[in-house]
């Protein structure tokens, strides 16, 4: 993905990340809030105020941090609202890139290369150099680049240019999400990474056995109830399913995390499926982009950049999960 220090380009983002043969996820940089009236957000930082055709969003199609943000934005209806740039599959020397013309085009600055986004934000940014980016056009700078705080800002900052309430973080809820969202996250959205770019054998096989508990855990949970914290679908369904839609086709191979594929937990491949046949979602997904990105880019777990070209996925395939929990 790359990386700036002092503003130059470096490429050893993974090596910071590395500490003691185990993964670990540097945090976000810019942790800005987009609220209402403009005020300081949840966490008590700066705040941007609402407008529509203010704010940009950059995305890879690849990455399920920023597949977040690409499904609450269609989830919202707020694509007149927020505009959107997708970067190119493949995340090499330079990191995340462009092309200059077509759906991977900058469509706001006509940049080569996201890094340069990050250096229009701070000229001396060190940081990785990450999507998703919620970028300020009316400002100039980056907001926010931290995927589960830019998904809360769209499930209600943009309300008033949106026909959809839908509250995918409702109050009475909060508790039950956070406490899910921590181990799901924990475990199972960066446990894959922890298993994939583990540099030693202990590394690996600690991240691998937290993954596969977690997963069992959640089987579990959906055994007994329809979503994650009950029978309405929120946000923590939508964190998890990111990781799932990609878990067969690149994780399990690439990452080495192949005790198990989703394919053969009776629970978890209903829940994916039903989220993935809802309105709007199917589009959001491209498992060709997405092996490609997976198995191009990362040249230390896959030196060769062979895509495979299985497996065979069908998530368009009945689910029992109307049946088993009743109609919404």
């Amino acid at each position: 993905m790359g990386m700036l220090i002092n503003g130059e380009l470096v490429d050893s983002w993974l090596d910071k990340e590395i500490d003691k043969g185990e993964f670990k996820r540097m945090e976000s940089s810019f942790r800005n809030w987009v609220t209402v009236d403009g005020k300081a957000g949840p966490t008590g930082q700066g705040g941007f105020k609402a407008e529509a055709g203010r704010y940009h969003l950059y995305v890879s199609l690849a990455c399920p941090w920023a597949h977040r943000t690409i499904i609450f934005r269609r989830l919202k209806k707020l694509e007149s609202v927020i505009s959107i740039s997708c970067v190119e599959a493949e995340m090499l020397d330079n990191g995340w890139c462009f092309s200059s013309e077509g759906q991977y085009k900058d469509h706001v600055f006509g940049l080569h290369y996201l890094y340069q986004l990050y250096q229009k934000a701070d000229e001396n940014f060190t940081g990785q150099i990450t999507v998703p980016v919620l970028w300020d056009k009316k400002l100039n700078t980056i907001v926010n680049n931290e995927s589960s705080e830019i998904i809360r800002m769209f499930n209600n900052a943009f309300n008033a240019f949106t026909e959809v309430k839908d509250d995918f973080y409702p109050a009475k809820l909060q508790s039950k999400i956070d406490a899910i969202n921590k181990p799901v996250y924990d475990n199972i959205n960066n446990g894959v990474y922890r298993c994939g770019f583990a540099s030693t054998q202990r590394a690996y096989e600690k991240a691998f056995d937290r993954l596969f508990t977690e997963l069992d855990n959640v089987e579990a949970i959906l055994s007994k109830q329809r979503y994650l914290t009950g029978m309405q679908l929120t946000e923590a369904d939508w964190r998890l399913f990111t990781t799932l839609v990609r878990f067969d086709a690149v994780y399990v191979g690439h990452f080495k995390c192949n005790l198990r594929r989703i394919a053969d937990y009776p629970c978890l491949s209903n829940f994916l499926r039903e989220l993935y046949q809802m309105p709007g979602i199917a589009e959001t997904v491209d498992i060709d982009y997405i092996k490609r990105h997976y198995y191009v880019s990362h040249t230390s777990v896959n030196p060769t950049q062979i895509i495979p070209k299985g497996p065979e996925l069908d998530f368009n395939a009945p689910h029992d999960r109307a049946t088993k929990f009743g109609e919404l």
